[in-house]
């Protein structure tokens, strides 16, 4: 029995009927040099064999009484590998959009807490023979840096194997109420111990940004200045995914060509590809968007699950018309937005959401959806844009090669645009969510991005 983080029990609490806080993870993988071809119920015999490695995936979330405290996890005692994994298949002839449409539907529902909160979807029917699977994760389980450690796991490749000892695992007994009461009141015990040193923490946090924003350097506006567009909205449960991958060299060859980092260039794309977009919707504000950067405060590689995220807020530069210039911008605000970060400390909000109060907090966000509160106000930010860095050696399970992954993140009300980049040898994969009733032109934004590297690559060039 272990109980959840705050950070990772928010992200339950955040959830209601529209608002889905799980992560898809989506792989393609060509099963040509399986031995003896690819079948369904060989998916089921390889991850059954490593589920040993995948403890999100043998867990279940058991409430406390009273809400008094964040839930607990325990290995599930009635855990069935049948209910999770699922077989589909897409009409043909199987390209992208048939495969969007798919996983906006899969995206589209949400996991049943009764159970351990993930479901592998095995998509046949894909072009050129490919199979699809998509790994549909609640964020309490995992973030981005763990699921590509269990992204390794699976594929048998990363982090030096456990000895096999470790390789059972048992189902916990069902803990009584009593033990979770007494376990509640000790664990809120220590955290509110801990309060006099954290109210410290954050006075002297927010004395630093204060003291930074007077300095005159260059720091991002704070949250809710940032001009609402047509994602910016109360959600609705329906999600549209969509998917596109560029040259990860031609990307390194312009941020060596500007000085700047890999994800300065990708905020930068984000940046030209949506200024097109908003451009053709005639809906461009004259002041940049805002965006949330998740960063990692865990380690590459690491296999604990749960959530080490923290997040950074920074311009995204859709109102700067040269390609170059926004690359600029990008790598200024960026580094203005990773001082104030510092300044703030990376685990403050970490620290804080343990005493988030369950219930209480639960009923808000149903409050606040339910009343569609997110069309009365200013966005806090406009999107979420999150780059992970992937696999750089091919990767390959039971014989079949894994081709490409994606990734999908949540989006949150009034930020109703994710787009999430993940890295794999030389490609980087974006995946971009929102609601299909905000944008059911989303296809566009993909091909944007790839207008938008191309003009980079001709300023650089030129």
């Amino acid at each position: 029995m272990e109980r959840l983080t705050g950070l990772d029990a928010g992200f339950l609490y955040m959830e209601t009927p529209t608002l889905h806080m799980h992560t898809l993870k989506i792989a393609v993988i060509d099963p040509a040099g399986v031995p003896g071809g690819y079948r369904f119920d060989l998916v089921k015999e390889v991850l059954g064999s490593r589920l040993h490695h995948l403890p999100p995936f043998r867990r279940r979330i058991v409430e406390v009484p009273f809400g008094l405290h964040h839930p607990v996890w325990i290995e599930d005692p009635d855990f069935d590998l049948d209910y999770h994994v699922r077989r589909v298949a897409v009409p043909a002839p199987g390209g992208p959009r048939e495969f969007g449409e798919l996983i906006s539907d899969i995206a589209s529902h949400q996991l049943d807490r009764r159970r351990p909160l993930w479901e592998l979807w095995v998509v046949e029917g894909l072009e050129h023979g490919h199979i699809g699977m998509v790994a549909k994760i609640h964020h309490a389980a995992a973030d981005g840096v763990a699921a590509a450690a269990m992204l390794a796991d699976v594929l048998g490749v990363g982090a030096e194997q456990p000895p096999e000892a470790d390789a059972a695992w048992r189902p916990d007994p069902v803990p009584s109420d009593w033990e979770l009461f007494l376990g509640a009141v000790r664990s809120l015990a220590v955290a509110i111990g801990h309060l006099p040193v954290l109210l410290w923490r954050t006075f002297g946090g927010l004395f630093r940004v204060v003291q930074r924003r007077r300095s005159g350097e260059v720091t991002p506006p704070p949250p809710f200045s940032a001009p609402a567009v047509s994602f910016n909205r109360a959600l609705t449960p329906h999600r549209q995914f969509v998917f596109s991958s560029l040259s990860l060299e031609d990307v390194k060859d312009v941020k060596n060509a500007l000085d700047a980092t890999v994800n300065d260039v990708v905020l930068a794309l984000c940046a030209g590809a949506l200024r097109r977009y908003l451009q053709d919707r005639d809906e461009l504000p004259a002041r940049p968007l805002m965006a949330g950067v998740p960063v990692s405060v865990g380690e590459m590689g690491s296999r604990s699950s749960g959530n080490r995220v923290s997040n950074l807020f920074t311009s995204v530069p859709t109102n700067v018309a040269d390609p170059v210039e926004r690359v600029r911008t990008v790598h200024e605000m960026m580094k203005g937005a990773k001082e104030v970060h510092n300044a703030l400390g990376a685990e403050m909000l970490a620290d804080w959401t343990e005493l988030t109060p369950p219930r209480p907090f639960a009923a808000f966000m149903r409050f606040y959806s339910r009343r569609q509160l997110a069309n009365r106000h200013r966005p806090p930010i406009n999107m979420v844009i999150s780059n992970v860095p992937g696999p750089k050696a091919p990767l390959e399970v039971a014989g079949a090669r894994l081709v490409s992954i994606y990734s999908m993140g949540p989006i949150l009300e009034g930020i109703g645009l994710n787009i999430t980049v993940w890295s794999y040898c030389d490609a980087l994969n974006f995946g971009i969510v929102s609601c299909s009733e905000f944008v059911p032109d989303l296809w566009r934004l993909t091909d944007h991005l790839q207008d938008a590297l191309e003009e980079l690559k001709k300023a650089v060039a030129g």
